[in-house]
């Protein structure tokens, strides 16, 4: 576990995501974007962001359901298998790392005519500090996002404030010169703008009460840098003429010198900067977790998940990554980064699919905080927006994507097949489907340890009598005799009492009182001999049968056995149980929940008071 006392809050995690998509995604590509689409490039952008609505809703469902490092590289490995989740976090990184080196580039190129700098030199250096910032941890490295993110946006609702004023309609004529559908191969073009949302993922496992903050922080970002790119490119296109904006790479710029001259372009100059500068702190953060991530299940050397015993940070996965971006900088990377979008895209589209197969497996420990609104139908729609978008995107960028996914399928089978063992919830789909037994509950003891790290569960006296507990399913009993008589005889065995003993304790605590706890829960007890005992017997009753006349039905008997001078532990437990059993989605969990393990799972990681301090 990454030690940083879950110091991310709300505003980091915001400025991480928004730091991450304000780059060249506004920077540099709105006069390229234009020259495909005109002036209707505006709804470009705005197609983009509805479609990685889609995606980000669905990554922040699983993200609060597994808060870990390597973010979508964790649960696409844990959802769709390892090969999908290696192709996942290979690509992940590289596209990060390379727009990481893009930005640096950026930077370098404003640098030379300010200080007169070799813009490589420039660029070299400042890969160096970024590399640094993030040895020092991810709050460290979260600070910096929020001082370039909060100048950023400031200047940049300047630029729009302005700019608004000088607007002349009638460049807006023609809207859409190219067509309808140039406007939607262009939305794949600048879908790239949106790829900061998935770096809130990747550190995820750093982020303080992941289940709250991980949604509202990307809701958020795409809300408030969605509305900054519409307005702006609005206001650019119309102060710019179509000769002059489809071919500048400095289009802000060039919009501000036009209402407020040499000046106004030094401060979007300066916005640009910083932009870049925050992209390319935050994608070396964000990349290196998913090496990390990697390098913990075994899909790539051991060695990248170390974490530095002072800094808390995964400090040789940073130093590869920022190797690999040293690196790059001596590369062309044009055609590169142009691949990060449509491998941006297979990621959202995976993100989707992986919410309908984690839903459909029905995993008892799959408990997110938050839950995508509109399934399934949100995650079919945006399915089919990616996949369009991916054919409308042409032929050079798919040739791109398919040589770095077999590049990192090939990975996997040479290095990462042989050394990962872990399930995944597919398998878990397949065996609902197919009635077959091809998994061994290896997921499920993972997500209920991930769910009990998010939500801070300690272990108390109660979870440890549930770990010792006889759990044993009660099939066809006609009768509430019968039932007491099968649970019995299970509990005499696992704890060496006398069965017919027991039997009659129950019959007896039966007749003398109700054992209905809640609607369909029943409880019952027996005295232990001896001192300092409490220990549990949980049955499932399908179908569910009524123990007492009168009483409804139960499908969940609790048998609580204590010796006479742990009365406290023994009310402590009923306490346990009731809160446990109150829950409105105990009955459904306790219905559907695969087998005796799971069971035990649901009184593991079920909302109540504990007794103990994690």
């Amino acid at each position: 576990m990454l030690d940083n006392k879950n110091g991310l809050g709300l505003f980091t995690v915001f400025c991480i995501a928004s730091g991450a998509m304000i780059s060249s995604g506004i920077f540099v590509l709105p006069g390229l974007a234009h020259a495909l689409a005109g002036p209707a490039v505006i709804f470009s952008y705005l197609l983009a962001g509805c479609l990685a609505c889609t995606g980000m809703l669905s990554v922040a469902e699983v993200i609060t359901a597994m808060p870990k490092a390597g973010g979508d590289y964790f649960f696409i490995a844990r959802t769709l298998g390892p090969a999908a989740g290696a192709v996942t976090g290979l690509l992940s990184w590289f596209s990060l790392s390379l727009k990481s080196a893009f930005a640096l580039v950026g930077m370098g190129a404003f640098i030379q005519p300010l200080l007169g700098l070799n813009p490589l030199w420039a660029a070299l250096f400042l890969c160096l500090v970024f590399v640094a910032i993030n040895l020092l941890g991810a709050e460290k490295a979260g600070l910096l996002q929020v001082i370039l993110v909060v100048t950023l946006l400031s200047l940049m609702l300047l630029y729009v404030l302005t700019g608004f004023g000088s607007i002349q309609w009638a460049r807006f004529e023609p809207f859409a010169p190219q067509g309808i559908g140039a406007v939607l191969s262009t939305a794949g073009v600048v879908f790239v703008s949106y790829g900061g949302l998935l770096k809130v993922a990747s550190v995820a496992e750093e982020i303080k009460d992941p289940g709250r903050t991980v949604p509202k922080a990307m809701i958020l970002s795409l809300l408030v840098v969605g509305l900054f790119y519409v307005a702006m490119v609005f206001v650019t296109s119309g102060v710019l003429g179509a000769a002059e904006l489809d071919h500048s790479l400095t289009p802000i710029s060039d919009g501000a010198r036009v209402f407020a001259g040499g000046l106004g372009a030094l401060v979007m100059g300066l916005a640009a900067a910083a932009a870049f500068a925050s992209t390319a702190g935050a994608g070396i953060m964000s990349a290196s977790r998913y090496l990390l991530a990697l390098g913990r299940d075994g899909l790539a050397p051991r060695a990248l998940s170390r974490i530095h015993e002072r800094f808390g940070s995964p400090h040789v996965a940073i130093l590869v990554t920022g190797a690999f971006v040293f690196g790059s900088l001596f590369l062309e990377l044009e055609i590169l980064v142009k691949a990060a979008s449509s491998v941006l895209i297979l990621t959202y589209l995976a993100a989707n699919l992986c919410v309908i197969v984690l839903r459909e497996s029905r995993l008892t420990n799959y408990r997110p905080r938050f839950r995508a609104p509109g399934y399934p139908w949100l995650q079919i729609a945006g399915a089919i927006g990616f996949v369009i978008l991916l054919l409308e995107m042409g032929w050079q960028a798919l040739i791109i994507s398919l040589v770095l996914v077999l590049g990192g399928l090939a990975f996997y089978w040479l290095y990462g097949r042989i050394r990962y063992e872990r399930e995944y919830a597919l398998m878990h789909l397949v065996r609902r489907i197919t009635d077959r037994d091809l998994v061994n509950g290896g997921l499920e003891e993972e997500l209920r340890g991930i769910v009990r790290e998010r939500d801070q569960l300690c272990w108390d006296e109660f979870d440890q009598a549930v770990q010792r507990a006889e759990v044993i399913e009660v099939a066809g009993a006609q009768s509430g005799d019968e039932v007491l008589a099968r649970v019995a005889l299970a509990g005499a065995r696992r704890f060496g009492l006398d069965a017919l003993w027991l039997g009659q304790a129950l019959k007896k605590h039966q007749m003398a009182q109700a054992t209905e706890l809640v609607p369909g829960v029943a409880i019952s007890d027996a005295a232990l001999p001896g001192s300092g005992q409490v220990e549990l017997i949980m049955a499932r009753l399908a179908p569910p049968v009524a123990l007492n006349p009168g009483q409804a039905p139960c499908s969940a008997m609790f048998v609580v056995l204590f010796s006479p001078d742990n009365r406290g532990a023994y009310l402590s437990t009923l306490a346990a149980i009731a809160q446990t059993a109150g829950n409105p989605a105990f009955a459904d969990q306790w219905d559907t929940a695969q087998d005796a393990a799971r069971l035990r799972d649901i009184m593991l990681i079920a909302k109540r008071q504990r007794t103990c301090t994690i």
